[in-house]
Order: structure tokens, then sequence, then C-alpha cells
């Protein structure tokens, strides 16, 4: 097992865009944190105990409003029960709640990559988003990961925002550009159903941004990005060289991971046999303290269905896949139809295949859902 992921699923308020399993009821906080601890624990005797834990990662949510009590009480349980050797441990922070004490104390607990949602500096984006934190909030809290000399962080931005010019999207990467981040994550605004933005385009109050228009923005941050030595490395990330995020390449590959907390997925593939699991996105299921009932939905898969998912997420990726590792742990190849198509996107500039990997091109990248779907769709 390579991951370990932690749900805390406590916000200060729903952002307007945000689909994940959150609770806005703090009195929750301390019997969540015991019942997440129980649910480590119950793994003490399972086969996933002794196998060494490469990555930590805390989301949600906002774990950054969990105190100094509670998250070193979490870590106690984890490293009872795990073989903890980690080369990364990133905690999602949001703005509003950094301090140099908080940093120093979450440095303290082994956490050394600190994973910072800005979205924006343009204070009525951030209104639109009903994001909780404030321009100044997110200036402040930069300054104190470079004031306190903080081992790594990434930083989230969100473009293709309705109203988002090019200059303001420029303002915004040149502002994340001046605090020297080693790592961004930028993403396209997205409508979910079930959201407060979801909602609002349902009922025609808003419309989201042209195709054309997301395009132009996807461009413009992989151009500002790269000029500054922070090279994209799969569609949403950008990394100067050798600070990819360990935790997250790990999913693309298909490495082992838990997780805990509701909401939570899981993955395991031993030999021929693969599993993802789920756990229920139900917080009074959770406190009732039996691990055994937060299953949800757990799925068995095939090996043709896991060489898929390896295409579609390897494509997302600078490295792109491995025709070799396809056939060798997939048995898994192209079909005749595939690779026609293949060869014509070749042609056109949106792929490009050597050394035995496929991978797309920068255009390519840019309509890379799209195009997985439609190679898929010929095997």
């Amino acid at each position: 097992m390579s991951g370990i992921y932690i749900h805390i699923p406590f916000c200060k308020q729903a952002c307007s865009y945000c689909d994940f399993y959150f609770l806005t009821r703090q009195q929750l906080r301390e019997p969540f944190v015991k019942s997440l601890i129980d649910e480590i624990i119950s793994y003490k005797e399972s086969i996933d105990a002794a196998e060494p834990v490469e990555t930590i990662y805390l989301g949600g949510g906002t774990p950054s409003l969990l105190n100094e009590r509670q998250l070193s009480s979490i870590f106690s349980a984890l490293d009872e029960v795990f073989n903890l050797q980690p080369v990364e441990v990133t905690m999602e922070l949001n703005p509003d709640d950094v301090t140099a004490d908080y940093l120093q104390m979450i440095r303290n607990l082994g956490i050394q990559r600190a994973s910072m949602g800005i979205q924006s500096f343009h204070s009525d984006i951030l209104t639109f988003m009903h994001r909780a934190h404030t321009r100044e909030e997110a200036l402040i809290a930069l300054e104190l990961l470079q004031k306190t000399d903080f081992p790594s962080f990434t930083a989230d931005l969100i473009y293709g925002n309705p109203g988002q010019t090019m200059r303001m999207l420029e303002e915004d990467i040149r502002q994340l550009l001046a605090f020297n981040p080693p790592h961004i994550s930028a993403y396209s605004l997205t409508v979910e159903p079930n959201t407060r933005l979801g909602k609002q385009v349902d009922l025609g109050r808003m419309s989201p941004p042209e195709d054309e228009e997301v395009t132009a923005h996807f461009d413009l941050v992989r151009e500002l990005l790269e000029e500054a030595g922070i090279l994209q490395y799969e569609v949403s990330n950008y990394a100067k060289q050798g600070r990819e995020a360990v935790h997250n390449s790990n999913y693309w590959s298909h490495k082992n991971y838990l997780g805990f907390g509701p909401s939570a997925h899981s993955f395991r593939w031993d030999g021929d046999k693969a599993m993802r699991w789920k756990n229920r996105p139900d917080i009074k299921t959770y406190l009732e303290g039996n691990p055994e009932k937060y299953r949800d939905e757990e799925e068995h898969l095939d090996l043709h269905t896991l060489a898929e998912e390896r295409i579609m997420l390897g494509l997302r990726t600078k490295t792109g896949v491995s025709m070799d590792i396809l056939s060798h742990e997939y048995q898994y190849s192209f079909s005749k139809k595939q690779l026609e198509w293949i060869e014509g996107q070749i042609r056109k500039g949106t792929f490009n295949r050597d050394d035995h990997y496929l991978r797309m091109t920068p255009d390519g990248l840019k309509i890379s859902d799209l195009l997985v779907v439609d190679l898929l769709s010929k095997g």
C-alpha cells in the first residue's frame, strides 16, 4: 500500500462549486475524530498494516479546522497501526485558518507539505465562489509559509469563472508566482449538479464561459507557469522539477491506497484481484463507530476495466501511458481500429509516440477527456 487519504468533512461554509461531502456542524468535530481513530485502529490486524505507507494526505472539507490535540491523536493512531515510511505528508489548509503557530504545530506533527486553497486573489471572484477567506488572508497565509520556512507547499487556482478576464487571471497567476511556489494546481471551473453553482445555472441566473474562453485561460496558465519554470506534468498540475505530487501520482499509476472518513475511497490490487470501495457519505453512520458498516460502494475490477482506467489517467499526464505496461500488467493491447485512430491523431498533432509510450501533446491535453473517450470507444 502506498498511500493513506483522510477525509476531514468540516467546512465553515459551502463553496458554490464544491460537490465534496462536507458538514458545517462544528460541534461534531470531536466525536468525528474519535470515530476516525476507531476506523484506523480497525485495520490493526489487516494485511494493509504491514505494507509501507509512502504518502499521507489530509483533505476535505477543511482539515485546518482541527486543533493540535485532534491532529496529534490521528497521527498517533496511524503510527500505531501502519508501517509509516512517508516521503510526503500533505495537509489542505484554508488561508483564513493559517497562523505562524499553526504552521509550526503541523510541521512538528510531521506534515511537510501544505496544500493551500487560494483559488483567486480577486475579491469579486472569491465572493462568487462563496469562499470563507479574503484576498488579504490569502496573501498573509502565503507570506507566513515563506517566513516560517515551511518545507513545501502547493496552491490551487480556479480559472474559467464567469466574468473572469484574461487580465484578471494573469494578475492571479503573477501574484501567486511572487511567492515562488514549487507546485500549483490550476482547475477549470466545473459546474456540478446539486451545488449552489449548479442550481444557479439550472435556473438561468448565470452562464459558464464559452469553451473558447476556457481554452484561452488554460493556455495562459500553462504559458505563464512554464515561463517561471513550473512545468505541466498533468492536465491540472504544474511543478518545478522534482516537486511533483507523489500522492496524486500514485493514484494515477494504480498503487494501493486506503481512505478514512465519510465518503473516502480506497483501492487495492493484488495479483489478478482488484477492488475499489467507498465509505458512506453519512456522518450519522460514521459516528456510530462501527467500521464494518461504513462501506457504501464496493466494486470488483477486471483487467480490462483497470487497463482503460490506466489509459485515461496516464494520458492526462506528461509521461503518458506505457504500452509495455499495458501489455504485461494489464494484458491489454490497442486494437487495429485504435491504432489507426492514434496515427490519425499523431498527424493532427494531438498525440505522439516514442519509446513504447503514448502521450498527448500540449494541444491534446486541452481536450484530453474528449480524446480519451474517443480512443476507448474504438476498442
